[in-house]
Order: C-alpha cells, then structure tokens, then sequence
C-alpha cells in the first residue's frame, strides 16, 4: 500500500502553523517591575536575560496538531493498493445457493453476476430486464484488484451472451452447475425518428421517406416524421436528419453531426473536403447507392443518385423502407444464448488500476477528536493562568 496527495500544492497550508505561535508569543502578559523606595539606594545589577518560554504547550500542541490535519484534509490523502484481495464468488441468477459448497459463499462474501452485484444474502434478483452476462462479466473483472481470485457459477445454458467471448485479466475458476438463468423481458425494438429539411428542388423525392416512415410504424398510426424548410431548427440528435439540399453543408449541420447527429444528405450536396465515403448500399451491379463518412462522434450518410424511380429504381421495391431503415438504425442483436462451456472466459485481457482508497473520512474523525480534546483543555478550570 502506498500513500499519496492528490493535492499536495496545499501542503503550503502547513505555514498557518506559525499563526498559533506568533499569537501564543504575543499573548504573555508582561512583568512590570515596581520600585520600593528602600530598593532605590541599592547598586543597580544588569538584568537577567529574558529566556523564550511556552506556556499551556500541551494546549499549544494541540492547536498546531488541528491545523496541520486541517492542511492534510485539504491535501486528500489516497491509499493506493489498498483494496481488499479476498476471493470474490459471482452466482449467476437462477442458481440455488444452497447447491453452492464453496468456503467464499459460507463465508458471506457471494454476489449475484446481475447489475449492482447485489450479495446473495441479500435475496434473488429480479429479472426485470435482460442481463447483459458478458458485460457484466467484463465490469467485475475490471473492478477487482489484480490477484483477487474469481470465481463465477454459471449454469449450463447461458442468456444474455454476445458474440465474443470475454476476454479477462485473470484466470477465472469457471464453474458448471446444473440450473436454468432468469429470462429477462424482451428489449422493446425503439422505432426511428426522422427529420427531414429540405428545399423545393428536391420536394418531389421526399414522397418516398414519408411512405418509408409510414411503414415503419405499427398499422394505424402516423408517420414520425418532422418536416420542415431548410431554415428550421435542427431537431435533437436522436433523431435522424434527412438533409435534401444541394451544395455544401452548412456550419451548423457539421456541428450537428460532430456532436453524435446522424444525417443523410441528397447526391447533390458536397462532402467534407478530403472525406473518403464508404459504400453502404449497393445495387445489382454493385454500385453504390448510399455512402458514408464519420464525421467527429456522429455519421454523414449521402445517396448517390436522386430521389427518382429512373435513376434509383430500388424506392419502387417492396423491401426499400426495411432497407432504409438498416442504414440508419442497424438492428440490435438481442442477448443470445450460450453454452456455458463454450463461454469460458479467456485470458490475456487489459487489467484496470483501481481507484485509490479516500482518507479524508478517517482524516476528519481524528480532526473531530482532537478538536474536542483541545476544548476540553482550553475550558478546563484547572488550566494554570499564564503568567
């Protein structure tokens, strides 16, 4: 374990000490001598020399003790490698922890492999949503210390693994029970929104995102759409922006897509100088249709041709609006299932450094300690008077 300071600028502090002394020195009353007058004929001798001396210095001693706490506090001291190395047992939910013999679980330091790692003890989790086990897998490994050792109980069909198998830090003892996980309920598929700025000239293409719109919803209801001229507000960037204009883009729009926006420009307007777009959709012949090119942490999609049946034939097809709808918003994979032994854990993952352990708790209960100690000795009645 080591110790540190996040701050240690504040150690500066630590030259308030001299504030107690100065006012300590200057506090004592001073001897005024008084002439008698049988005193007066007597031959004068020089005066002794005055020694510095430290009355109350327990109370002194306290006083300085509490401000250079106080300079610590604001220094926050860290202990770094102090989190704890005992073995760490994860039950995946569905498990009996009665059909459990392991040491870590009689010991009560079990936990449930489902979000907040809840202990067992504490009762079964409810399945209210589908458990990402991969991920929460990967999140344990990265919060343990390096040299904890894991183990994690698992049955012998997994739900909610994702296609990679999770590659750790540490060697895992992966064990195999019999058992079923808890289905969590289905993910609902969240619909795109779209909208859609466009200008006269290309008002005739924009028939086709509408019909598209249109049967992405359930049957009955309208389309999502919010339709609007060029000089429209930019709408969130959770929706998807079909931008119908030609020429560059607007400042404002590249902005819009750097910060996360999604947008999908007609074959008319110009990319960003020097982008390199990726085909996205092609046709029969392998051309492209739609192109993309990241643009910051969002995506600038473009059409290659206008919107028209004579140059794009695929707007006519039955499988256009399922084949728009995969370009702006790519199907989620729901969790999967797994067999356990095929899911094991491999080895040679990315270890985490842990965050240090927070001493100004412990810091501020001894500053509360000495300062009823120093009140204590500074209301005491039986304080010797300085002289």
């Amino acid at each position: 374990m080591t110790p540190a300071l996040l701050l240690p600028a504040a150690l500066t502090g630590l030259l308030a000490l001299l504030i107690p002394l100065a006012i300590h020195i200057a506090r004592r009353s001073e001897q005024l001598p008084t002439d008698f007058a049988a005193l007066r004929w007597l031959r004068q001798k020089p005066k002794p020399r005055s020694r510095l001396r430290f009355d109350e210095w327990l109370l002194l001693a306290l006083r300085l003790a509490l401000l250079a706490l106080v300079v610590l506090w604001i220094a926050h001291p860290v202990l770094f490698g102090a989190a704890s190395k005992q073995p760490y047992l994860a039950l995946t939910p569905g498990i009996d922890p009665a059909a459990v013999d392991d040491k870590v679980l009689a010991d009560g330091r079990a936990h449930w492999l489902a979000l907040g790692y809840p202990r067992v003890e504490a009762g079964k989790p409810l399945a209210t949503d589908a458990i990402p086990l991969g991920s929460l897998v990967r999140q344990l490994d990265a919060d343990l210390p390096q040299g904890a050792p894991l183990t994690i109980i698992v049955p012998q069909m997994l739900q909610g693994a994702d296609a990679e198998r999770p590659r750790l830090s540490r060697e895992v003892d992966w064990r195999i029970v019999p058992g079923a996980m808890l289905a969590g309920k289905p993910v609902p598929v969240k619909l795109p929104s779209i909208a859609i700025r466009a200008d006269a000239g290309h008002a005739a293409g924009l028939r086709y995102l509408f019909a598209a719109a249109l049967a992405w919803q359930p049957a009955g209801k309208p389309a999502d759409v919010d339709s609007g001229p060029l000089n429209a507000p930019l709408p969130l960037s959770d929706k998807i922006l079909f931008w119908m204009s030609g020429g560059s883009l607007p400042e404002a729009l590249r902005r819009w897509i750097a910060q996360g926006g999604q947008a999908i420009v007609a074959s008319d307007a110009l990319l960003p100088q020097g982008a390199t777009p990726a085909p996205l959709w092609q046709d029969d012949l392998a051309r492209p249709l739609v192109e993309a090119v990241p643009i910051g942490k969002g995506r600038l999609l473009r059409f290659s041709r206008p919107l028209q049946p004579a140059q794009m034939p695929q707007l006519l097809e039955a499988d256009f609006p399922a084949r728009l709808r995969a370009l702006i918003q790519p199907p989620s994979m729901a969790p999967q299932r797994a067999d356990a032994a095929a899911y094991a854990p491999l080895t040679g993952g990315r270890g985490y450094s842990q965050p240090p352990a927070d001493l100004r708790p412990w810091v501020a209960l001894l500053i509360a300690a000495l300062l009823l100690v120093e009140r204590w000795f500074a209301t005491s009645r039986k304080r010797a008077i300085a002289p």
